[in-house]
């Protein structure tokens, strides 16, 4: 006979691609930009996984841009839980401030991420940012689209499972849908929150910045 706790669990895994799957895959996101078609997708088309992700931030793509260019393992962090990144070795401090350092981006740059390398490789300033990890068969892609008064942030992942038996790529598929979601749904909330406040920006910036450099 199942214990109570046994029950729960049960039961929670059984709805959960029935209720919960989907709406931890699209967080934030509306339909049509789940079904979007990004620069990027090409990169990985036979992706075993594929999320979107959304939030609206009240602020303009040139303040959310440069937040984006400058994150990684070893610059200003991911903005979410370092100290679950950094269980795994990959070195994350989040920053809080523009790093002017880390803000000269382009197309082929790559640098350490953990046991992979990650790449850039395709970069419009203020509007696309996708990198990828060979390694890991993984590609990101951060699309920002301007609106009246805010920028909305989209992120999709695409990952695709290596290898191994198909309940090992369950395995790994698992672990990604359950740690995805919440550290992505802090990621994006950090970025909203370090966009939103006027006190960031340093002295090389002058003034308001009126576009992305």
């Amino acid at each position: 006979m199942l214990s109570g706790s046994g029950l729960a669990l049960g039961l929670l895994g059984a709805s959960y691609p029935l209720f919960w799957r989907d709406r931890l895959l699209t967080w934030g996101a509306t339909p049509d930009e789940v079904a979007s078609n990004l620069p990027g997708d090409e990169l990985l088309p036979d992706a075993h996984l594929v999320t979107t992700k959304a939030i609206t931030i009240h602020a303009s793509p040139d303040r959310v841009w440069p937040w984006l260019v400058q994150m990684g393992s070893g610059r200003a962090g991911t903005y979410t839980y370092d100290w679950v990144d950094n269980l795994f070795g990959l070195d994350m401090h989040s920053a809080n401030v523009i790093l002017p350092q880390f803000q000269d981006l382009h197309v082929g740059d790559a640098y350490p991420f953990g046991s992979g390398t990650l790449r850039v490789e395709a970069l419009e300033p203020g509007r696309l940012l996708v990198t990828r990890v060979p390694e890991w068969r993984w590609v990101r892609i951060f699309y920002l689209i301007p609106e009246r008064d805010s920028t909305r942030l989209l992120l999709r992942n695409r990952v695709f499972y290596r290898g191994g038996t198909s309940a090992t790529q369950l395995g790994r598929q698992m672990i990604s849908e359950a740690a995805g979601p919440l550290m992505e749904r802090k990621m994006l909330r950090g970025i909203k929150q370090r966009a939103e406040r006027e006190d960031v920006w340093p002295d090389w910036w002058s003034g308001e910045p009126s576009g992305v450099r």
